[in-house]
């Protein structure tokens, strides 16, 4: 999927992990006694659900199998896999190495295909008793209807236009790494990207310099090379679709300050390659700023009512990650219990 090499062995490491973690689990879950009524005892026993399905992206594909897989195996369950259409051999190889260290073989089953024919069958399917999905929030909200036909729970991960915010106390060298990492990582083809970001009016032109220091000397290459650290995007259609985002900031009347194209030079024509980009002078309320590009497009904006960052950066249809960069703890609570968003990073991001 375009993913630098050094990127995907992290993730290999972070799958490998995964297990680790749920394997200690299996050792550590208990059942539990409610104190007894008189003569009666209550029992709290977990068990199998019997057959899940897992419907998993192509962004980060050994990843998100892993998050799926391992739970469902120390909870007993056998697992149906739908990896996307264009990266399903990690999910086969996954069932592979799984098979040849022990698990019984049909425990683990892999239906590559399109989401529409085989994940809808895959949900609608009677003896599938949950469904983890990760991808698209419209995607998401189908097969959550699908699985409300059948009182089916479900596990979502959806998408995200996760907004970081940069205070006036910030450590500004610290902050613009974690920026770049938080937005330029996998190309941006993330749902936890950090594709917004609110900068104090007091640092934002010191800020704005840096990053654009920073961004100028990210290698973009051959994901195969040590020395890349932006591949090219999934495939072409993808690049079609930022490329078209992009635009649209122009025409909204936002300000290109990197990027906004394709890299030059024979190294890239036969990739759907596409430069690091930054724009500012958007409104919060543009599309650029509230639909998900997944993509490496960052949006610079300023803010200096906090009242009103709040208010921007909660004005959004996604929840899913926030970030903030201060040195001060009364700031991180005062912010961080006042985003809409599942996770908030503090000094860091991912």
């Amino acid at each position: 999927n375009g993913k630098p090499i050094n990127e995907t062995r992290a993730l290999v490491a972070s799958a490998a992990g995964t297990f680790q973690f749920f394997a200690s689990a299996c050792e550590t879950w208990e059942d539990t006694i409610t104190p007894a009524r008189g003569d009666y005892v209550t029992m709290s026993v977990h068990e199998p659900l019997g057959v899940v399905g897992a419907i998993t992206p192509w962004n980060s594909p050994i990843a998100s199998e892993a998050q799926k897989l391992a739970p469902a195996l120390a909870a007993g369950c056998a697992v149906v896999f739908k990896p996307a259409e264009i990266t399903p051999r990690m999910a086969i190889e996954l069932a592979r190495i799984a098979e040849a260290a022990g698990v019984p073989p049909g425990i683990i089953s892999v239906l590559p295909g399109k989401g529409s024919v085989v994940g809808d069958a895959l949900v609608k399917h009677p003896l599938i008793k949950r469904i983890a999905f990760t991808g698209g929030t419209n995607v998401g909200m189908g097969i959550q209807r699908l699985a409300a036909e059948k009182l089916m729970p479900t596990s979502l991960e959806l998408g995200g236009k996760s907004p970081t915010i940069v205070c006036a106390d910030a450590d500004l060298d610290h902050a613009v790494a974690g920026v770049l990492y938080g937005i330029f990582s996998s190309s941006g083809e993330s749902c936890i990207a950090g594709s917004r970001a609110f900068i104090h009016a007091s640092v934002y032109d010191a800020f704005k310099e840096r990053l654009l220091a920073g961004v100028r000397n990210l290698r973009v290459g051959d994901p195969a090379s040590e020395n890349t650290q932006m591949g090219p995007l999934v495939n072409m259609g993808h690049r079609a679709s930022v490329e078209k985002y992009v635009q649209m900031g122009r025409d909204e009347g936002g300000t290109v300050l990197f990027g906004g194209e394709r890299p030059q030079g024979a190294d890239f024509d036969k990739g759907s390659y596409y430069l690091p980009t930054v724009i500012e002078g958007l409104p919060n309320s543009a599309r650029m700023c509230q639909e998900e590009i997944f993509g490496p497009v960052l949006a610079l904006l300023r803010w200096s009512d906090e009242a009103d960052l709040l208010a921007q950066c909660n004005d959004n249809v996604y929840g899913l990650a926030a970030g903030i960069w201060t040195r001060d703890y009364k700031t991180v609570w005062r912010l961080g219990s006042a985003l809409q968003t599942g996770t908030v990073w503090v000094n860091t991001y991912k």
